[in-house]
C-alpha cells in the first residue's frame, strides 16, 4: 500500500536529502539517509514525484522536484534479503542487519512504477542498475548525476597531495584511485618500470611457445578429464611438495576409479615425486617454469611467492584453453567430500566460482574471491578472461597478490563482457568451501571448526578446507595436523623420490594424524596443554 507520511515529517525529510550535497544540478544522497528518514512506510512501499499519475489511484507524495524528473520518478523500499534472492549478483553477501534490511529503488518514469511493489518492485523495469555501496560509513555522500552512462564509481576523498595519513577534513575533496584507503590513503601501485620489463620479457616467451605448448599438453588433457570435461588443476614447487603429498594421499583416500588430477610441478623434483604415485598426472614445461623457485615462500607477497602465482596464471589458462573445465585448488586444501559434485552439477548460469577469501580489502572488492580454490566453466567468455589475465600478469609482480590483480581484470570483465562470477559466503553457517578465514577467526567461528573437525565426511555441508590466511608452510602443516588432517608419514617429509626409496604411495598414511602443537589455535582435540602461538593467548578450547 502507499502512505502519505505527515507534511512536516516529510518535508523535514525532503530538506534532509536536498542538503546533504549538492553541486550544481546534482541530485547527491547518502543512502542511510533516505532510508533512515521515513519516507516509506513499512515493507514495500513507494513515493512519487510531484508530476501527476494518470493511471494511479494511490496516495501520492512529492518526493523529486521537477529540476530532477528527468532522473527520476518514483522510489520504493524493498526487502533486501527478498531483492538479492531474486537477483543473485555472485557477491558474498553480508548479513543483513536492522539498519540494513531494505534496498532502495529508484525509478526513471511513471511507466517503470510497480502496480503493487508487494508482489514485484521490478515489474515494469525493461533495466535494472543495481549499486552496491557499504552501510554504516562515516561522513560519506554519494552523487547521482544525471549524464551518460558510467559503469564505474568515482571516488573523491579529502587527502594531502602526498595521500599519506588518511582522512584530513582541512583539504578539499580530490579524486582518488578506487583502492585508497580512509586511515592510510596510498593506493595500488601502478607496475614500475623494472617489473614491466622483466614481466614483457616472461610474456613474450609465453605467448611464443603457446601454441606448441597446448599441443604437447592436450594428449594429457584428455586422459584425465571426466566424462564432464573438467580437470582439477594444482601447482606446485619442491618447497610446498609436502603439503602437494598431503592433499593427493587425502584424495586417495576417497578411492576413485579415475583420477582427474593433472599437476603442473615447476621443477623436476616435485614431478618426480608425482609420478612415482602412479596415476597422477604431470606437465611440466620447462621453457616457461625453468625461472621459478624451487623453494617454498618464506610468506605471502615475497619474489618466490611471486613467482608461483605466475605458474598458477599459466596452467590454468592452458587449460582453460583447451577447452576444459578447470578445478583450480592450491595445494593446502583437503577434501572432505568431492567438490565436483556440488560445482559440476549448479545450473544458475555463473561462469566462474570462488572460494570467499573473507578479506573486504577494496582491492578484492566486490567479489573477494581466494585464487587458491575457484571453478571455471570453459567458454569463450573464461577463455578470453584468462588470456586478459595472463597479458596483464605484471601486476602481479608488482604487487605480489594473484588475487588483486584478478580481481581488477574480473571486475571490468563483468561489466564490460558480461562475465558471471559468484563467490560463496564465508560468513554463511551453510559455508561450503571454508578456510583460513573460519580457522584464524578465534571465537567468531568457534562452533563451527568444532563441527567441521569432529567429523568432517559425514558432515553435509562443507566440501572442502584451505588453509590460507596462513604465512608459510611449516605452519599450513602444523594447523592441518590439529585438525587430524595430516596424510603423509614423518618418512616423506621434505624428501625426494631417491630419499624416500620406494613408491611415494608408500607415503600415505592409513589414517590421517592428529597433532598438537599451539594451544590458541583451533584443535580437533583439546590442546591446552601447548605453548600459544601468539604469546599469553589462552586455550582456543
Amino acid at each position: 500500500m502507499f502512505k502519505k507520511n505527515h507534511p512536516s515529517r516529510l518535508k523535514a525529510s525532503l530538506i534532509q536529502i536536498l542538503v546533504i550535497c549538492s553541486i550544481s544540478c546534482m541530485f547527491s544522497f547518502h543512502v542511510g539517509v533516505v532510508v533512515g528518514s521515513n519516507f516509506f512506510s513499512c515493507d514495500c512501499d513507494t513515493a512519487k514525484s510531484d508530476k501527476t499519475s494518470k493511471t494511479s489511484n494511490h496516495n501520492e507524495i512529492e518526493l523529486f522536484p521537477n529540476s530532477i524528473n528527468d532522473l527520476f520518478y518514483g522510489a520504493a523500499r524493498v526487502d533486501r534479503d527478498a531483492f538479492t534472492s531474486q537477483f543473485d549478483l555472485g557477491v558474498p553477501l553480508d548479513r543483513t542487519t536492522r539498519g540494513n534490511s531494505q534496498a532502495l529503488l529508484l525509478y526513471s518514469s511513471e511507466g517503470a512504477m510497480p502496480s503493487s511493489v508487494t508482489k514485484n518492485a521490478t515489474e515494469n523495469c525493461n533495466v535494472l542498475k543495481i549499486i552496491l555501496t557499504q552501510p554504516n560509513q562515516h561522513r560519506h555522500c554519494l552523487a547521482l548525476v544525471g549524464q551518460w552512462e558510467s559503469y564505474h564509481i568515482h571516488k573523491w576523498m579529502r587527502l594531502p597531495p602526498d595521500n599519506q595519513g588518511g582522512i584530513n577534513p582541512d583539504w578539499p575533496l580530490r579524486p582518488v584511485a578506487r583502492t585508497y584507503n580512509e586511515r592510510k590513503g596510498k593506493a595500488q601501485l601502478i607496475p614500475r618500470k623494472h617489473n614491466v620489463d622483466r614481466y614483457e620479457k616472461i610474456l613474450v616467451r609465453y605467448l611464443s611457445t603457446l601454441k606448441d605448448t597446448l599441443e604437447k599438453l592436450k594428449p594429457i588433457a584428455e586422459s584425465v578429464a571426466g566424462e564432464d570435461l573438467t580437470i582439477v588443476v594444482l601447482t606446485c614447487n619442491f618447497g610446498q611438495a609436502e603439503l602437494l603429498l598431503n592433499f593427493l594421499c587425502n584424495y586417495r583416500s576417497f578411492g576413485f576409479k579415475k583420477s582427474q588430477i593433472l599437476i603442473f610441478p615447476t621443477d623436476l623434483k616435485t614431478k618426480e615425486l608425482v609420478d612415482s604415485m602412479g596415476d597422477i598426472a604431470t606437465f611440466y614445461d620447462e621453457t616457461n617454469f625453468q625461472e621459478m623457485p624451487e623453494d617454498s615462500a618464506g610468506k605471502y607477497g615475497d619474489n618466490k611467492f611471486k613467482g608461483m602465482m605466475m605458474a598458477k596464471v599459466f596452467c590454468v589458462h592452458w587449460v582453460v584453453s583447451l577447452g576444459y573445465n578447470v578445478l583450480f585448488q592450491d595445494v593446502d586444501v583437503i577434501w572432505f567430500n568431492n567438490p565436483l559434485k556440488f560445482l559440476e552439477n549448479r545450473d544458475d548460469g555463473f561462469d566462474l566460482y570462488f572460494q570467499d577469501d573473507g578479506s573486504q580489502q577494496p582491492r578484492y572488492a566486490p567479489y573477494s574471491p581466494n585464487t587458491g580454490f575457484y571453478y571455471v566453466r570453459a567458454s569463450e567468455k573464461t577463455q578470453y578472461f584468462f588470456s586478459q589475465l595472463v597479458r596483464q600478469a605484471d601486476t602481479i609482480v608488482q604487487s605480489g597478490s594473484h588475487q588483486s590483480a584478478l580481481s581488477a581484470v574480473l571486475n571490468e570483465h563483468v561489466s564490460y563482457r558480461g562475465l558471471r562470477v559468484k563467490t560463496f559466503q564465508a560468513r554463511d553457517k551453510n559455508c561450503p568451501f571454508p578456510g583460513g578465514f573460519h580457522y584464524h577467526s578465534g571465537i567468531s567461528f568457534k562452533p563451527y571448526m568444532k563441527e567441521l573437525m569432529s567429523n568432517p565426511r559425514r558432515q553435509n555441508v562443507a566440501s572442502i578446507f584451505h588453509m590460507s590466511w596462513t604465512e608459510n608452510s611449516v605452519n599450513k602443516k602444523k594447523f592441518l595436523q590439529q585438525m587430524g588432517q595430516w596424510y603423509v608419514e614423518d618418512k616423506c617429509s621434505g624428501k625426494t623420490v631417491d630419499e624416500i626409496g620406494e613408491a611415494t604411495t608408500a607415503c600415505c598414511r592409513a589414517e590421517p594424524l592428529f597433532q598438537c602443537h599451539y594451544r590458541d589455535k583451533p584443535s580437533k582435540e583439546s590442546c591446552k596443554n601447548s605453548e600459544p602461538i601468539d604469546s599469553g593467548h589462552p586455550s582456543w578450547w
